[in-house]
């Protein structure tokens, strides 16, 4: 496997690969990953879908990409993924995805056409005081020294990041400004979060600097995303002959070694509560999603909190079995155990057919939330919630058979251990109505209105205990290798497999680690896209610098003298040069 850049093979077909027909593949799990990886065995695989065989413990694919309505329940979201124009593996899997309603047209040609007609732009990201816009929302408020903290993390290279935390390497400073704020309720990072992940994150996505204050950068599906990517992509796969297996546990893979190489060579299941076992030859293929944030998901209703006690998940288990056979399948203990009680547990999914909410997300957002249009652009921020609450509303309808009379409102909160401002109680305490009526509060309902709406509204929440696994302070060799070495037939796929550069919690990583295993398995001779190079782009970091400093020309920054002197002697030495052609372009002079 090889990375590659530009549009020269990223519209190049692969030869197939030698005894494609051959081989058969067993993919655990039939969230994103697993369901990309059974799409790039085919397209590009060229395997008989019908050699291809996803297992899942649920009853339904999807995995984490949400949502669904549960006719006892209503509407359900989990959460959102935002998503940008620089995700080289996911489009290169949707443009050959095509639509439910025309097999002419891709899930990526629905997609860029609705986001020109409807491109994502934020009214208000921050707000306080019940429903008003941050004062100096739009602003980075970096000092001096935290964008030195900044920079100083970027440039420490990764293998001296194990195990540090991001509040190991930032001061209080740094933690006050408005782009902590922005980054880490946008991202759901935490302060305990790893430095690792932060500076993957910085490198990964400085070309959004600019654009932290406003979402101009993100895109979104026409609806939620299970309907908008995940039923396309099944559909495909299906028309194909793959074979899904549901109501299915993968307990343990066996792997055997014989001189440094690795051989999955069989499977143990829990079909439908009956165990079964699965021989493997060398001409099968095993791709496994490890983990999962999702895993133990809970439910609440008006009345109820969603309950907080669970048992480890499936998906848990496998890999702490795989990892028990050898060292280089992880460290799954590090991600699942021991998260911080002040994290990210709880969301909801608020259903509205009162009206009365109506002008005051209108006077927040800019935007009728009944109009069609991308409502929110991304979360909207509470500044002043204990809860640190955000605000999500997608466009509407979310949901195909949503009523034209219904709003959908996705909540999260990101302090767990606090109580409420208005509800009195930590959120995971929270029933449906508390939690609504919370939100309620903060958006400037009058307090006589409050209780009312709340008790009309079907608010539910959901209780995702790994929610936040994928950030916990981590170093080399804590997730596998997507194909560990000497790894003949096994690889790992999904957020909590290792692949360079990239990000986790995005779609894209999911993706991107299913493609490389595929194509490593395989050896597929067709580059994998890599990462955006943002970070290597001069032009892209100088435009960085610009907004860290809140807009500021290099004249304005707080320079001492010496340093004043030194830029003067500088920009007299690069006038009329391209460099200066080049700062000037980034509006630095």
């Amino acid at each position: 496997m090889y990375y590659s850049n530009g549009n020269y093979e990223a519209f190049a077909r692969p030869k197939k690969p030698t005894n494609a027909v051959e081989k058969s593949a067993y993919i655990v799990g039939a969230g994103l990953a697993g369901l990309a990886a059974a799409a790039f065995l085919v397209r590009d695989g060229q395997i008989p879908g019908n050699q291809i065989h996803i297992f899942d413990e649920l009853a339904l694919p999807g995995g984490s990409m949400d949502g669904i309505f549960n006719p006892q329940r209503g509407y359900i979201i989990r959460g959102g993924r935002e998503m940008e124009p620089h995700f080289e593996t996911l489009w290169d899997l949707f443009r050959s995805i095509p639509t439910l309603t025309n097999p002419d047209v891709s899930v990526l040609d629905e997609f860029y056409w609705l986001n020109k007609a409807d491109p994502s732009n934020s009214h208000a990201r921050i707000i306080e005081n019940r429903g008003k816009q941050l004062a100096n929302d739009g602003q980075l408020t970096l000092s001096r020294r935290a964008i030195e903290e900044i920079v100083q993390l970027v440039m420490t290279p990764e293998n001296q990041l194990d195990n540090v935390k991001i509040n190991e390497v930032f001061d209080h400073e740094f933690f006050k400004s408005n782009f902590w704020l922005y980054w880490s309720t946008m991202f759901a990072f935490e302060p305990w979060a790893s430095a690792m992940e932060m500076r993957r994150y910085l490198l990964r996505f400085v070309h959004h600097v600019g654009a932290l204050q406003n979402m101009t950068a993100l895109k979104f599906t026409k609806y939620n995303q299970y309907e908008s990517l995940i039923k396309p992509l099944i559909k495909y796969l299906q028309d194909h002959g793959v074979d899904f297996q549901y109501n299915t546990i993968v307990d343990n893979i066996i792997v055997e070694q014989h001189d440094a190489q690795k051989q999955a060579v069989k499977m143990e299941l829990t079909v439908a509560g009956k165990k079964q076992e699965l021989a493997l030859t060398n001409a099968d293929l095993v791709f496994v999603t490890n983990g999962s944030i999702t895993e133990s998901t809970t439910y609440g209703n008006n009345h109820q909190p969603a309950p907080q006690a669970h048992s480890i998940g499936a998906s848990w288990k496998l890999w702490e079995k795989l990892a028990a056979q050898d060292p280089a399948f992880g460290q799954p203990a590090k991600f699942y155990q021991q998260i911080p009680e002040a994290n990210w547990v709880i969301s909801a999914t608020c259903t509205f057919n009162d009206d009365r909410i109506i002008p005051y997300i209108q006077k927040i957002t800019g935007k009728d939330p009944h109009s069609g249009s991308i409502v929110t652009s991304g979360p909207v921020t509470i500044r002043d919630s204990n809860w640190l609450l955000g605000i999500s509303i997608s466009r509407q309808p979310h949901f195909q058979q949503q009523k034209s009379n219904e709003l959908i409102v996705w909540l999260y909160g990101l302090f767990s251990d606090q109580p409420g401002n208005y509800v009195p109680k930590k959120i995971a305490d929270c029933n449906g109505q508390e939690i609504c009526e919370e939100f309620l509060y903060h958006i400037g309902v009058p307090t006589d209105q409050i209780a009312e709406i709340a008790q009309a509204a079907n608010s539910i929440p959901i209780h995702m205990p790994y929610i936040t696994s994928y950030f916990m302070p981590r170093q080399a060799g804590d997730r596998p290798l997507v194909v560990p070495n000497g790894s003949q037939n096994l690889a790992f796929i999904g957020n909590f497999a290792e692949t360079q550069r990239d990000t986790v919690f995005t779609t894209e990583y999911s993706v991107r680690t299913a493609m490389e295993a595929v194509y490593q398995l395989l050896n597929i001779d067709r580059g994998v896209p890599e990462v955006f190079d943002s970070a290597f782009d001069l032009r892209t970091i100088l435009n960085a610098l610009y907004y860290l400093n809140d807009q500021k020309a290099l004249s304005e920054l707080p320079l001492s003298q010496i340093e004043k002197v030194g830029l003067k002697a500088c920009l007299k030495k690069i006038h009329g040069t391209y460099l200066e052609e080049i700062l000037q372009a980034a509006k630095l002079l």
